[in-house]
């Protein structure tokens, strides 16, 4: 089992959705989402995980490696709706992940430090996510 991701860059805003199971198979997919993400956009990423049904102590690390690769590009990583069976318990070189409730607690908090909006919106996904209707960054 793997995992499908869609990456969404708006607003100097990226949120990287991750959906499935974040264990050993899918680590070097996500590695892969997260080279995309380091890539494109600017700014902070939410890694949204309302749709990972759970996740390995391999996803966790790889989850860590994330913010490592962030912080050497000079972007930031932050959690939304980390899944029930555990927490992060990131190592102690790791950069801060900040936790949110869920993905509008986010974007919530970044809606009071926001800045003006890039000239546009920017969307990729894996071939098994579902296209989206509309984009969480706009009303």
């Amino acid at each position: 089992m793997t995992i499908e991701w869609r990456y969404t860059s708006e607003q100097g805003l990226g949120i990287l959705f991750v959906a499935g199971y974040l264990g050993p198979d899918a680590v070097h997919r996500f590695g892969g989402a997260v080279g995309w993400v380091v890539a494109r956009g600017s700014g902070p990423v939410i890694l949204d995980l309302t749709e990972l049904r759970s996740w390995s102590a391999e996803g966790q690390v790889a989850i860590t490696e994330a913010a490592r690769r962030l912080a050497d590009a000079g972007r930031s990583l932050e959690l939304a709706a980390i899944p029930a069976d555990g927490s992060l318990v990131p190592r102690g070189d790791c950069p801060d992940i900040p936790v949110h409730c869920d993905l509008a607690a986010a974007l919530a908090a970044h809606a009071r430090h926001a800045s003006a909006p890039e000239d546009g919106r920017q969307a990729w996904r894996t071939d098994g996510w579902p296209a989206p209707a509309t984009s969480p960054l706009t009303d």
